[in-house]
C-alpha cells in the first residue's frame, strides 16, 4: 500500500510539473476503434470475405422493345416484352416495375419535393407521364391480364399464381407511350438546334425493380437526385423514326446498311479499323438530303447483352464520327460521337471520339475490360448522364470541361454499369468511386493535357477541407434524395473520391489498394454489392481491419485535426534526444507522417500507423537528436484532410 501511495504521488506530481495548457480534444478512442462494426455475419449468399457466397443469386430481366418516335408531337410509343426470371428462394405473388416518366407529372412526388426548391432536377413543365395502354402476362404458356396499380413512379403487377422460386419465368407484355419533356431532370429531354431537335431518351420503358436478398423489392421512388438500381439481362430494341434523323443507342447497331448510305457504311467499316477519328457524316453533309436514305422512315435495331438499361438519341442535326477502341484482350469496339454544328469549336465536340477512346482504353487496362460493342457520346440538353454503352453530355462543352464530363460519364461504365451497386441509396459507391478513377485517366490522357490544379479541385486545400468536413455536410452514407442539393457534389463525388485516395496513399499503399480494388470490381462485376461487401473485400484482400476508417469517412462527418503538443529533451539535455508528443484533437483517426528537423541539419522522417491513437488522444515518440530541435511538422506532403493546418507545425521559439 505504501509503494502504491508513493507511485500515485509521483504520478500526480508528474502531471503538475509537465502538463501544459493545450486545446481540449474531442477524440474518443473507444468510439473510433469500437470493435462492433459489421451489422450481420457472412452467410451462404454473401461471404464474410466480401465475395458473393456459394448460394448468391440475383434475378434477371430480358427485354425486347419495339418503339417509334413522333417528331411532330415529341412523343414515343412502344411495346416491351419482358422475360423475368425469379432466381430467388422466394415465390413472388407480384412484381414491381419502374415507370420513371411519371416523375414529369404535375402530381408526382418529385414535383412536390423538387419544383419549389429549384435546382438541377426540378421541372416547371409537365407531361402525362407513362401512359400504360395495355398489359398481359404469360406463365408456362398461359396468358392472362394481370391486375396492376401505379403508385407514382412504381407499378405493381399481381400474378394469378405466385412465380416459382429458383428459376420461374414470367413474360410481361406492356404497351406504353409518353411525351418527351423538353427538360427531363437533366437526365433526358430535347434540345432545339438550328438544324433540328436533338432527342435524348432515357428511363423510357417499364423496367423491373430489383428484388434482392437484402431488402426484397427495392421500390424507392424516382425523385430526380437519386439514380437507379436495375437487374441485368439482354436487351433488343428497335426504333422507327423519320429517315432524315440519325439514331444512336446502347449496344451494337444490327442493321447498319439499312440506316446509312452506302458511302457512310464504308466510312463506318473504316472506323472499325482506325485509331484516328473517321467522319461518318460531316458538318457539310448535315443539310444534304443525299446523306440520308431516301425511304420515309428508318427502323434502327440495337442489341446489348448483360446490361441493366438502354438509352438512345436521335436528330437530323447530327454530325457523326467514330474510331476503334483497343481492348486488353485483343477485342475491338467502337467509340462514336454525335453532335450538332454548334458544338464544333476549339477543342470542341470534334475531339469527343478521341476522348471516348482514351478514357475507355485506360479504364479497361487499369480495372476491368469494357464489356460493350460500342461507346457513344451524345451532345444535347443533358449536362452529363450515363447509360450502358451511351452517355449524354452538354452540347456546349469544350476543352477541359468536355474531357471531364466525357471521362466521368464513361467512367460510370465501371460504377455502376459493371459493378451494379444501388445508386438510389448509395451514391458514394458509384459517383465517388468514379470520381476517384477519373483522376487516373485525366493524368494519363495525352500526357495530362486537361489536368488542372486549383483549390476547387484539390480536396486537401484548406478551402475545400473546411467545406467538405464542415458541420453542415451530409455523411456519405446518406440516401441521395436526402442529401442537401448544395452538398451532393461533395458527399456523393469529391469526398468518397478523396477517401479512396487517402486509403491508397496513406493507409494501404498503392500495391495493396489496387489489388483489393481490382478484386472488388472482378468479384461484383454484373452483380449487386452492398457497402458491406465492399468493406469486407478491401479488408480481406489488403489484410487490414479498416472499421475505424469506414466509421469515420462513411458513416459520420468526423473531422481530422492533428497537432504537435509538446517537445521535451531527455533529462533536459538537447544532446540526449527528444520526446515529441502529438495530439488528435478531433474524432477522426488517421496515420500520420512526421518530419523532425534539428539545427545541425539532420532530419528524421517517421510514418506512424493509426494504432498510435488506439489508447487515447496523445502519443509520444523519441528521436535521437543531438542538437536543438528547430521544427516538427505533421503531414508535410498534405495528404490528409487536416481541418486546422495552422497547428500542424511546431517551431522553436526565437529569443
Amino acid at each position: 500500500m505504501k509503494k502504491l501511495c508513493l507511485f500515485m504521488m509521483g504520478w500526480l506530481l508528474g502531471i503538475s510539473v509537465f502538463a501544459q495548457v493545450a486545446p481540449v480534444s474531442n477524440y474518443d478512442n473507444k468510439a473510433a476503434f469500437n470493435p462492433q462494426f459489421y451489422p450481420y455475419p457472412g452467410n451462404d449468399f454473401r461471404s464474410a470475405s466480401g465475395e458473393p457466397g456459394s448460394r448468391y443469386w440475383q434475378n434477371r430481366a430480358d427485354y425486347k422493345i419495339v418503339a417509334s418516335l413522333d417528331t411532330t408531337n415529341h412523343s414515343v410509343k412502344g411495346s416491351v416484352d419482358i422475360t423475368y426470371t425469379n432466381n430467388s428462394p422466394d415465390n413472388l405473388k407480384f412484381l414491381w416495375l419502374q415507370v420513371d416518366q411519371n416523375i414529369y407529372r404535375q402530381d408526382s412526388r418529385a414535383t412536390a419535393t423538387t419544383t419549389a426548391a429549384g435546382g438541377r432536377w426540378a421541372n416547371t413543365k409537365f407531361t402525362d407521364g407513362d401512359v400504360i395502354r395495355s398489359i398481359s402476362a404469360e406463365v408456362n404458356g398461359k396468358t392472362f391480364t394481370p391486375k396492376f396499380n401505379i403508385a407514382d413512379t412504381r407499378m405493381q403487377v399481381w400474378l394469378q399464381d405466385a412465380l416459382k422460386s429458383a428459376g420461374g419465368k414470367v413474360k410481361l407484355s406492356i404497351s406504353f407511350e409518353f411525351t418527351v419533356p423538353e427538360y427531363g431532370s437533366d437526365r433526358m429531354g430535347r434540345l432545339n438546334t438550328k438544324n433540328g431537335w436533338i432527342y435524348e431518351i432515357a428511363q423510357w420503358y417499364p423496367r423491373l425493380c430489383v428484388y434482392d436478398d437484402i431488402q426484397g423489392w427495392n421500390t424507392l421512388p424516382y425523385l430526380g437526385q437519386g439514380e437507379f438500381y436495375l437487374e441485368y439481362g439482354d436487351i433488343d430494341f428497335t426504333l422507327t423514326a423519320p429517315s432524315n434523323l440519325i439514331v444512336v443507342g446502347s449496344g451494337d447497331l444490327q442493321n447498319t446498311s439499312e440506316c446509312y448510305t452506302a458511302e457512310q457504311v464504308k466510312r463506318w467499316e473504316a472506323a472499325r479499323s482506325s485509331d484516328k477519328t473517321v467522319t461518318i457524316r460531316s458538318d457539310k453533309e448535315v443539310n444534304d438530303p443525299a446523306s440520308r436514305p431516301k425511304s420515309a422512315t428508318c427502323t434502327w435495331k440495337f442489341r446489348i447483352q448483360n446490361a441493366r438499361d438502354v438509352a438512345w438519341a436521335a436528330s437530323r442535326s447530327f454530325v457523326q464520327d467514330a474510331a476503334r477502341i483497343n481492348l486488353p484482350s485483343g477485342k475491338k469496339c467502337l467509340a462514336i460521337s454525335v453532335y450538332p454544328l454548334e458544338s464544333i469549336k476549339k477543342n470542341g465536340w470534334q475531339r469527343s471520339t478521341e476522348f471516348v477512346k482514351g478514357a475507355i482504353e485506360f479504364y479497361s487496362k487499369k480495372w476491368f475490360e469494357f464489356p460493350y460493342p460500342a461507346a457513344t457520346n451524345v451532345a444535347g440538353i443533358v449536362g452529363g448522364m450515363e447509360y450502358p454503352g451511351i452517355v449524354f453530355c452538354g452540347h456546349d462543352g469544350s476543352g477541359t470541361g468536355l474531357w471531364g464530363v466525357t471521362d466521368h460519364e464513361f467512367g460510370h461504365t465501371w460504377f455502376p454499369m459493371i459493378v451494379g451497386s444501388n445508386e438510389r441509396k448509395y451514391a458514394w459507391m458509384d459517383e465517388g468511386f468514379n470520381t476517384f478513377i477519373n483522376d487516373g485517366s485525366t493524368e494519363a490522357f495525352n500526357n495530362g493535357e486537361f489536368k488542372e490544379q486549383s483549390f476547387f479541385n484539390d480536396p486537401n486545400s484548406p478551402f475545400m477541407i473546411k467545406y467538405t468536413f464542415g458541420d453542415k455536410m451530409d455523411p456519405l452514407n446518406t440516401i441521395p434524395d436526402v442529401i442537401q442539393q448544395d452538398n451532393l457534389g461533395i458527399a456523393a463525388y469529391m469526398k468518397p473520391g478523396q477517401m479512396l485516395t487517402a486509403l491508397r496513399d496513406v493507409v494501404l499503399g498503392k500495391e495493396r489498394f489496387e489489388a483489393a480494388f481490382r478484386e472488388y470490381v472482378a468479384r461484383w462485376a454484373f452483380k449487386h454489392p452492398t457497402p458491406w461487401d465492399f468493406f469486407h473485400t478491401i479488408e480481406n484482400v489488403s489484410g487490414e481491419d479498416l472499421s475505424w476508417f469506414w466509421r469515420a469517412w462513411v458513416f459520420n462527418s468526423w473531422k481530422l485535426d492533428q497537432t504537435v503538443k509538446e517537445v521535451k529533451y531527455n533529462k533536459g539535455d538537447m544532446t540526449k534526444g527528444a520526446e515529441i508528443t502529438i495530439s488528435n484533437l478531433e474524432k477522426m483517426a488517421m496515420p500520420v507522417s512526421v518530419i523532425v528537423k534539428e539545427t545541425n541539419g539532420n532530419e528524421y522522417k517517421l510514418d506512424l500507423p493509426v494504432e498510435i491513437w488506439q489508447r487515447g488522444p496523445d502519443y509520444t515518440f523519441t528521436v535521437n537528436s543531438t542538437t536543438e530541435i528547430k521544427e516538427v511538422t505533421l503531414d508535410p506532403l498534405k495528404k490528409l484532410p487536416d481541418f486546422n493546418r495552422d497547428n500542424n507545425s511546431w517551431k522553436k521559439k526565437a529569443f
